[in-house]
């Protein structure tokens, strides 16, 4: 084992409930996914010595995005399960693509998600002094040779999945003159793309990865964290693997693009001495329709000014998903309710969308807003005159602070899509000459229609029942069907509310042909000025989450403006959609 001064193989404060070593027992093995099966049976056979240690290696090259979020509730939940750690290691191995910026924001979007590296924080980076030396050790066995083939000539020789490769002129070098030449890529004698250093495997082997793959290439880039001190670089299957090695990592979780490279990442660890065997076992990624999570691509969108950048709403990324409303908990319980499979598969928006509806159900307050106003005047009341109305904060809560009290007074906003001068028999909102209930309010019955010169309906004129309060149906009425919801235009303030789709309008964009910037949605957002809200709105922290009522979950972004983005909405009704097509 390569010594690491941080000493990451110490496992003190690791969180976690799991009793290492222990056996489960037969009916708590059953209800394990098959990653904590094979994990508890390395653990019953001796294989973990140290504990469990798991690790999170994001590369700095981007935002997180709702796939990360699935890997890192693995990596940290196993740990935690076994009464192990998870490392959160940055594979730099590309400073061509990577910054300080990155790092920052996996951190922090990690921490919002509820999980903590103890820290145990680490880089590629610190290791490259000993890949390097890895890598010395591998041409002096006879394994690894520098190549003079360019990139295209590189590819060329691979040969395909149903033809073998061919072996590269320089493969017979000797050993001094690998170790010669690999020193002076090191030393920057050659320019980038003169030369690679690659691994002496199998041209013929089945697996393409095993047909002498890269380890290093020339790469005259400023590295975020050594600057200018290297001008070669590890490439990421080269450097994942003995990283994982060096930190005393035992599972080496990842997603299943990576089990073709399993061959190739446990010949590194078979050929290089002194080092350990962390296993790889690979699970499903997370794939949601009307997503993508390509970070190539959601750079592209944000690039091409598609999007507001890495945070906007619409965006899959940790940081648009938390800007638009989303909760840590709606996260990882979607991510335990897509579960562990080894098969991959296409989720359904909604899993993620009812994971966020069943998480603020539980903890945000219901607030009215009107977004298309419409005024009624409530003629039997006076201009000065307000009815205290009890409204209740959040059904699910209990105690004190759950009620709040409304003023109805003679003026107030309406949603202009709960007015029909013609209805149908089956509207139960309002209609000339009807009734219908106000949210914690009174039954109001429409008396006239006041339109404007283009015959658009700009004002109701209503009269209020003064015995229908609470709920009330006057001895002798017929009882009202239709509730909807209101805002003193008194005490109204106006914000601006943002309603967030889908930037996609097909479930799986970018295929049967079509790019992904033809699948994209137009109407992905509608910014609404004007809208009505309860007075209590514009005291609210940013960040707040509330329902308005009959509209959706909405947050508030910033503590200046009054602007709230809409989460979600209350009813899945793209999944009601797609049932009926």
């Amino acid at each position: 084992m390569c010594p690491d001064p941080k000493n990451p193989n110490s496992s003190a404060g690791a969180p976690g409930t799991g009793s290492p070593g222990a056996a489960a027992a037969p009916e708590a093995a059953s209800r394990m996914n098959f990653v904590e099966q094979e994990v508890e049976n390395d653990m019953a056979a001796g294989r973990t010595p140290e504990g469990v240690i798991t690790r999170f290696p994001p590369e700095p090259n981007g935002y997180l995005h709702i796939g990360h979020a699935k890997a890192i509730w693995v990596d940290f939940g196993i740990a935690e399960k076994f009464g192990g750690r998870c490392n959160l290691r940055f594979d730099d191995t590309n400073p061509a693509k990577e910054s300080q910026e990155f790092v920052d924001s996996i951190k922090d979007d990690i921490r919002w998600l509820g999980y903590d590296w103890q820290g145990h924080e680490y880089y590629a980076s610190d290791y490259f002094e000993a890949l390097y030396g890895f890598a010395v050790q591998l041409i002096e066995k006879g394994l690894a040779y520098v190549c003079d083939l360019s990139a295209e000539e590189t590819r060329s020789y691979r040969g395909t999945p149903h033809e073998p490769g061919k072996n590269s002129p320089n493969r017979d070098r000797s050993t001094t003159e690998n170790l010669a030449l690999f020193k002076s890529m090191r030393d920057g004698e050659f320019p980038d793309g003169a030369c690679t250093l690659r691994a002496k495997i199998d041209m013929a082997h089945a697996n393409l990865n095993m047909r002498d793959p890269v380890l290093y290439r020339i790469a005259r880039a400023h590295h975020h964290r050594t600057g200018d001190a290297w001008c070669i670089y590890p490439m990421y299957d080269f450097a994942h693997g003995q990283s994982d090695a060096i930190e005393g990592v035992t599972h080496s979780l990842c997603s299943l693009e990576f089990e073709n490279h399993r061959p190739l990442y446990e010949w590194f660890l078979e050929h290089i001495d002194g080092i350990g065997s962390p296993r790889q076992i690979e699970f499903a990624r997370l794939n949601l329709t009307y997503t993508i999570t390509s970070k190539r691509k959601l750079q592209e969108l944000v690039e091409k000014g598609y999007v507001t950048g890495w945070d906007d709403p619409r965006m899959p990324t940790i940081r648009g998903l938390r800007k638009r409303g989303y909760t840590p908990d709606a996260i990882r319980n979607m991510c335990a309710a897509a579960g562990l499979t080894k098969f991959n598969a296409l989720h359904d928006m909604h899993l993620l969308e009812n994971a966020l509806r069943e998480d603020l159900n539980k903890r945000a307050d219901r607030r009215m807003a009107v977004l298309d106003p419409l005024k009624v005047v409530i003629t039997n009341l006076a201009e000065d005159e307000a009815i205290e109305c009890e409204a209740v904060n959040n059904p699910e809560a209990e105690g004190e602070g759950t009620s709040r009290t409304l003023h109805l007074t003679r003026e107030i906003w309406i949603e202009q899509e709960d007015f029909r001068e013609d209805a149908p028999s089956k509207f139960f909102r309002l209609k000339a000459n009807g009734d219908v209930r106000l949210r914690y309010g009174y039954v109001i019955h429409c008396d006239e229609i006041i339109k404007d010169d283009a015959g658009n309906v700009v004002e109701l004129r209503c009269t209020y029942d003064p015995e229908s309060g609470g709920g009330k149906t006057p001895e002798g009425k017929k009882k009202v069907k239709g509730i909807i919801h209101w805002v003193s235009a008194r005490d109204a303030v106006d914000a601006e509310v943002r309603l967030y789709d889908h930037l996609f309008k097909e479930p799986q964009p970018g295929t049967g042909g079509r790019t992904i910037e033809e699948d994209l949605n137009p109407d992905s957002i509608q910014v609404v000025q004007g809208a009505k809200l309860e007075p209590a709105l514009s005291a609210a922290a940013a960040g707040t989450q509330v329902q308005f009522e009959r509209l959706g979950y909405f947050v508030r972004t910033d503590d200046e403006d009054i602007v709230f983005n809409r989460a979600v909405s209350l009813r899945d009704s793209w999944a009601k959609f797609e049932q009926k097509g």
